[in-house]
């Protein structure tokens, strides 16, 4: 009692400041907790980006070193060669005079000496080296030496990306590795992400560079690099920078005093100022380039010694262009190309709508369960709907001791457990009423219902807990925030069914000393006791399922399922026109569709979503890579404001084609996985037959969920997945109650027919099936109704798979079982005759040699 008293205690003082305003929680004690649940950035708006290392840059990059360095090396050992090239990955060495190949590898040994140090291995080799014939010599990037870098370069990158993010001031962003080579980068209240995306993206590498005398200088000399402004004229240099960015110590944005014009004005440290001093001094009535990430800025002619240590980079800029770049040379530059593959942006109005409708569906459909609760069970009905309040309150403090962030999804995922939660409760209350009309006394009956209802809620919970660790495993972003939400939901609904309202029941019962346990609806709307006999309708049941599912495959490849870009990849933007505000005539979707028709993007499609002005655009995974669908992103806006200028941008998703791939690969991989660790448990935990029925019938109820996604058009993305695994979980779950009511059964009654153990079992059951699905109902249709777009591909399936995962317990997992021991019955008699014929043929035998 004391421990469940400090568990409450605890979890209603982390959960507490969640409900205090800023300056509320600034005077709160110190000593108390004081952290909040986060909201993420589906909530309060802001953008989210996922950048990764450009590997294949890199390495070129690397390689280019390499050659430089091969070529100093060669020169210096006096060998002469044709050409060193790089092609394949590879620097390519070949070799004049095939006599010079033992002299060329002893004076490239040091590239063979080189080494790296990993985590793993320890010192492993930078490079390898082969010589394929006598006049060459290959050099490439060993794998651990690649590994290496892209370790070494997320590292950095991280640091110089959290560096240019203080640049620009964002208030509280997140900025964290995910994998080897990527970092994910959130900002709240950054709603127009353009700026960023080219702060992240650049590698901000300024170089000063001398030009070269094209028409002086050997057509193999790879020592002369060719580059072009943004006008598109071409500037040759001398691959290697007179002087490198690295030795700046300050930029910023600034005028021109004579043209008045934006530009950057930068100095240098003293090692830098040195030496442009003599680079300027040396060069004087020549030109020079200011090259930023390959790009020339600008090409001035060095006038007179430059001593001060200071000087100015102009090139037609804007004043928001001299910002961006004065940031990026403060912050340093990246030491390798990283690339745009996610972006997803939400404007504060929708997130404030998103908090706004999780709390009314909340609220109602939180209303709706208890209301059910207390008209089913009366007075200890409302125990269990003080279990379900201290169960939210639980939630919300174990995110907040967790430091979760809490997206749409985990409002989702919570609304969800709100209905699930009370299936234990359900259980109990079932079970003990079921003691009690066999005469047992209050404390035995209470007891005893405990005790049976124990087993069944751990397996049916635990089947569904298997369902929320593979969708937090497989899941990203705001799908992990429904999965923790929903797993903290079933483990602590466990605490407070099992544990809280055992002791409260148990005080009332003691402290009143009851004699019967009387468990009463307010009214009753199903008999007593049923003896439905259900197995007659079974080949009704399997018959309409297998007919339903083999329309849904159909479904599946024609129409087919509407991909969202979670898995195909492109460009969703939610639009709200001026219409939505000022109330006047909404947006002319034929013009804008015409508009966005010209632009060269490909199959582009717009969808009004309900609300008033708001508009959902679409388009196709642009050919290009990642890049090609960030940049169509401000052609797709640069349309709608031609169209309608006052229109807002609340909602972007860009996801390009690599990112699709593997959240479209994780998705499939999670309801394999899930499917086959229910097999397995349930196989454990019961006999086969029992698995084998538990997984066709699942099948069967994704493969219909999968024809409901698919005739309804709803967006079939990373929110519909955590929808069927979320219904897996569930149709287990309530398949694993009627199992264990039937191997129940089977040790009570070992002579009864396995048809009649069936019909009964369900008939025990029934009203616990029906009652937790009314529940779940009941806390879903509220958000499926008014949740909006951004949860429906979670919301409104779920009410489908609710209805099909209770219908399919009673007309296809039962009549499978059935048929699956009818056949075992008939293979033990097959046997059974044979070894009887077998032993009669036999018999003579033995008697004749006696």
């Amino acid at each position: 009692m004391v421990v469940y008293s400090l568990v409450l205690l605890t979890g209603f003082l982390t959960a507490l400041p969640n409900l205090f305003t800023p300056a509320q929680l600034a005077d709160w004690p110190s000593f108390l907790p004081t952290r909040q649940v986060a909201l993420g950035l589906d909530l309060r708006g802001g953008s989210h980006l996922v950048l990764e290392i450009d590997t294949a840059a890199m390495i070129a990059e690397r390689l280019e070193i390499t050659r430089d360095d091969v070529t100093t090396a060669l020169r210096k050992a006096h060998i002469d060669v044709n050409s060193i090239q790089i092609s394949n990955d590879q620097v390519i060495v070949s070799l004049s005079d095939t006599k010079d190949h033992d002299g060329a590898l002893d004076a490239l040994e040091y590239l063979a000496n080189a080494q790296v140090e990993t985590p793993r291995h320890g010192s492993t080799a930078e490079f390898v080296i082969t010589a394929p014939s006598d006049n060459s010599i290959h050099i490439a990037l060993s794998e651990q030496g690649i590994r290496n870098r892209v370790d070494a370069s997320a590292q950095q990158s991280l640091e110089i990306i959290r560096s240019r993010i203080d640049q620009i001031g964002v208030s509280e962003p997140t900025i964290q590795r995910i994998g080897s080579d990527r970092v994910l980068v959130q900002l709240p209240g950054v709603q127009d992400p353009s700026q960023v995306r080219k702060l992240l993206g650049s590698t901000a590498k300024l170089g000063f560079y001398m030009l070269a005398d094209r028409s002086r200088t050997d057509k193999r000399d790879s020592s002369v690099l060719t580059l072009q402004d943004k006008d598109g004229q071409s500037y040759h240099l001398h691959r290697t920078p007179a002087l490198s960015g690295d030795h700046l110590t300050d930029a910023h944005a600034g005028f021109d005093p004579q043209s008045h014009q934006p530009v950057v004005n930068f100095r240098f440290d003293t090692a830098g100022a040195a030496k442009f001093a003599d680079i300027t001094r040396a060069n004087v009535g020549k030109p020079f380039a200011i090259v930023l990430d390959n790009e020339v800025l600008s090409a001035p002619v060095i006038r007179e010694a430059i001593t001060g240590g200071s000087g100015q980079i102009s090139g037609s800029f804007t004043v928001g262009e001299t910002v961006t770049l004065s940031a990026l040379l403060r912050a340093g530059s990246l030491p390798a190309p990283m690339t745009v593959i996610e972006e997803r942006t939400v404007g504060p109005d929708l997130g404030a709508d998103a908090i706004e409708m999780g709390l009314y569906t909340g609220l109602i459909g939180l209303g709706l369960v208890t209301g059910l609760m207390f008209f089913l069970y009366g007075r200890w009905g409302m125990i269990a709907n003080l279990a379900l309040g201290l169960n939210v309150m639980l939630t919300f403090g174990a995110l907040s001791l967790m430091g979760a962030t809490l997206t749409l999804p985990g409002i989702a995922g919570i609304v969800l457990g709100i209905g699930l939660a009370v299936d234990a409760n359900v259980l109990i209350n079932e079970r003990i009423r079921e003691e009690t009309k066999r005469g047992l006394s209050a404390f035995m009956a209470l007891d005893s219902g405990f005790k049976r209802a124990y087993a069944t809620i751990v397996d049916s919970n635990i089947t569904t807990l298997i369902a929320t660790a593979l969708l937090f495993e497989f899941g990203s972003g705001p799908v992990r925030g429904f999965a923790i939400t929903m797993g903290l939901g079933i483990v602590i609904s466990m605490f407070t069914a099992v544990a809280v309202v055992r002791v409260i029941m148990t005080e009332i019962v003691w402290r009143t000393r009851m004699k019967k346990l009387v468990i009463e609806p307010l009214w009753r709307f199903m008999p007593e006791k049923t003896s439905i006999s259900f197995m007659r309708a079974r080949f009704l049941g399997i018959g309409m399922s297998l007919l339903l599912s083999a329309i849904s495959i159909g479904l599946f490849f024609k129409p087919g399922l509407d991909y969202g870009v979670d898995f195909k990849g492109g460009i969703q933007v939610e639009v709200a026109s001026s219409s939505a505000n000022d109330g006047n005539s909404p947006l002319d979707l034929g013009a804008l569709r015409q508009e966005l028709s010209t632009l060269g993007l490909g199959d582009v499609s717009l969808q009004d979503i309900g609300k008033d002005g708001h508009i959902l655009i679409r388009v196709e995974r642009q050919p290009g890579g990642e890049q090609a669908q960030t940049a169509a992103v401000e052609t797709v806006k640069k349309a709608v404001q031609s169209i309608d200028p006052a229109a807002d941008f609340e909602r972007t998703e860009v996801v390009g084609p690599k990112v699709s791939g593997e959240l479209a690969q994780s998705g499939v991989s999670a309801v394999i996985f899930a499917s086959l660790a229910m097999l397995c448990y349930i196989w454990w935990r019961f006999e086969w037959p029992f698995a084998v029925g538990a997984i066709v019938t699942l099948i069967l109820d994704v493969t219909k969920t999968i024809g409901f996604f698919a005739i309804m058009g709803l967006d079939f993305n990373l929110t519909a997945i955590a929808a069927l695994l979320t219904l897996i979980g569930y149709s287990v779950n309530d398949k694993v109650v009627v199992y264990d009511r039937m191997r129940e059964n089977l040790r009570l009654y070992r002579k009864m027919p396995m048809r009649e153990i069936i019909d009964m079992s369900i008939n025990q059951s029934l009203a616990r099936c029906l009652f937790t699905s009314l529940t779940t109902l009941f806390a879903m249709v509220p958000m499926a109704i008014w949740g909006g777009s951004a949860v429906e591909s979670f919301a409104v399936p779920m009410v489908f798979g609710v209805v099909i995962a209770t219908t399919s317990s009673i007309y296809i997992a039962a009549p499978i079982l059935l048929f699956l021991d009818t056949w075992r019955q008939k293979q033990r008699q097959k046997h059974a005759r044979l070894a009887s014929e077998t032993d009669i043929d036999d018999n003579p035998l033995i008697k004749a040699s006696s």
